[in-house]
């Protein structure tokens, strides 16, 4: 009687919550820490929707979020590489500064009066962005030299950095404000003009639902060539779903956010077209800055998983000495991973300087703490040796949203920056619970 009771006894009511979530898990393999954040982003953007009197969840509160995330959303995808390999970057902020004055001198001052070239010249905003590339890589190829062949602690070379880059950044124009930039820099920061309609918003979704579908279609051939297990179909079938119709949820938001009406009427009035009694409607679309961010993010996740440059930083996060065993030139490594955190820097500060049409001395202060602070809260271990692209895009959206969330309510800076700080230790707080249960 006592086996018939232990077999007909029901088993405990949270066993069979777990089993399907358990199964959809393993089937889909989704990184539990990147759904986890998923819903702690639902849960912000509800929460502050709620408060903001259903302010956060409009088109145009969305449109703005995804164009102030894109900045540190590029220079996260660099710093996730960085903190794989055990080290950190605290000078992506002031790089950023003094990258954004020296293409801003470039646009107004050496390209069109020294070399001659003419205010509006379509070569200027092309040899800015290129000479703070060049400034940029030069940066991080002097800071990862320090660091990899002199042997000086990351941490050290890039506090150096902060305060070095900062002055620098003050002394290329004696703390003035550059502006205004060339009208073709300026559409890299967004705006009405510097986005690309609801036209090729749509043609964009479109491609990026089949860019989806396709991936998926060939990891699976990719499996089936090598004899790896494969995930159901019905698992497929629900990340073609789920990435496909956030993509088209984002287009559809981005498309709902009309241009102001006063540029929408000077607009009309300049290309003769009648204004209806309702007003114009003219979509956004798009932002450009937002298309740059992902282009960065899926180039960067390309690299890092599908390249042999990729496998020796996580090689290297994941055990430095037998890296180097291996074969690994283990310091060329760190000195290229500074060198594309620097690149990556420069892109973000063309980015933040045709934003505000201006270069100035506060460009990117206390973003090397955001990015940071991202690319913890995505997953990124401080340990090494893990950490993700996407994680830690989604990671800069998360702080985005803290950020335009308590804007809204109208908190004061003093506070905002007291929960970013408790965002960021409890982070890590869970990263270090998250190893501790997987060993």
């Amino acid at each position: 009687m006592a086996d018939q009771d232990a077999i007909f006894t029901p088993a405990h009511p949270s066993s069979f919550a777990q089993k399907p979530l358990q199964r959809f898990l393993i089937a889909t393999e989704v990184d539990t820490r990147l759904l986890g954040m998923i819903g702690a982003l639902a849960i912000i953007w509800i929460g502050f929707n709620v408060f903001s009197g259903g302010l956060f969840l409009t088109p145009r509160n969305l449109w703005n979020l995804s164009v102030q995330t894109a900045s540190v959303a590029v220079i996260v995808t660099g710093m996730v590489l960085v903190i794989v390999t055990r080290n950190i970057d605290l000078s992506v902020g002031s790089i950023l500064g003094v990258v954004g004055m020296v293409m801003g001198v470039m646009q107004t001052q050496f390209l069109p009066v020294q070399l001659g070239l003419g205010l509006g010249h379509p070569l200027i905003w092309i040899l800015s962005v290129l000479g703070g590339l060049v400034v940029g890589v030069g940066i991080g190829a002097l800071q990862g030299a320090i660091i990899a062949y002199l042997r000086v602690p990351a941490f050290i070379v890039t506090l150096g950095g902060y305060m070095v880059w900062r002055g620098a950044a003050w002394w290329v124009t004696m703390g003035r404000t550059v502006a205004p930039l060339d009208p073709t820099f300026q559409l890299m920061g967004g705006g009405p003009a510097g986005s690309i309609g609801a036209t090729w918003s749509w043609v964009i979704g479109v491609v990026a639902c089949v860019a989806i579908i396709a991936a998926i279609y060939f990891d699976r051939k990719q499996r089936q060539r090598f004899n790896f297990p494969q995930r159901p179909l019905w698992a497929e079938a629900t990340i073609a779903i789920f990435g496909c119709g956030t993509t088209i949820a984002a287009v559809w938001i981005a498309n709902a956010y009309p241009w102001p009406v006063r540029i929408a009427e000077n607009y009309a009035a300049a290309n003769g077209l009648a204004v209806p009694e309702g007003g114009l409607f003219i979509s956004h679309g798009i932002a450009v800055p937002v298309l740059i961010a992902v282009g960065v993010g899926v180039a960067m996740t390309f690299l890092s998983r599908r390249t042999r440059f990729g496998r020796y930083v996580y090689a290297m996060g994941g055990n430095p000495e037998a890296a180097e065993l291996a074969g690994i030139n283990t310091r060329w490594v760190t000195v290229k991973i500074f060198m594309l955190m620097g690149g990556l820097c420069a892109i973000a500060a063309a980015i933040s300087s045709a934003r505000l049409n201006a270069a100035t001395n506060a460009l990117g202060t206390l973003d090397e703490l955001y990015v940071i602070a991202a690319a913890v809260i995505g997953g990124s271990s401080l340990a090494g040796g893990v950490g993700t692209i996407a994680g830690a895009m989604l990671g800069a959206v998360v702080m985005q949203s803290l950020q335009s969330g308590m804007v809204l309510m109208g908190l004061d800076s003093p506070l905002q920056s007291i929960v970013v700080g408790v965002v960021l230790v409890f982070a890590v707080w869970l990263d270090t619970l998250y190893r501790r249960n997987k060993r």
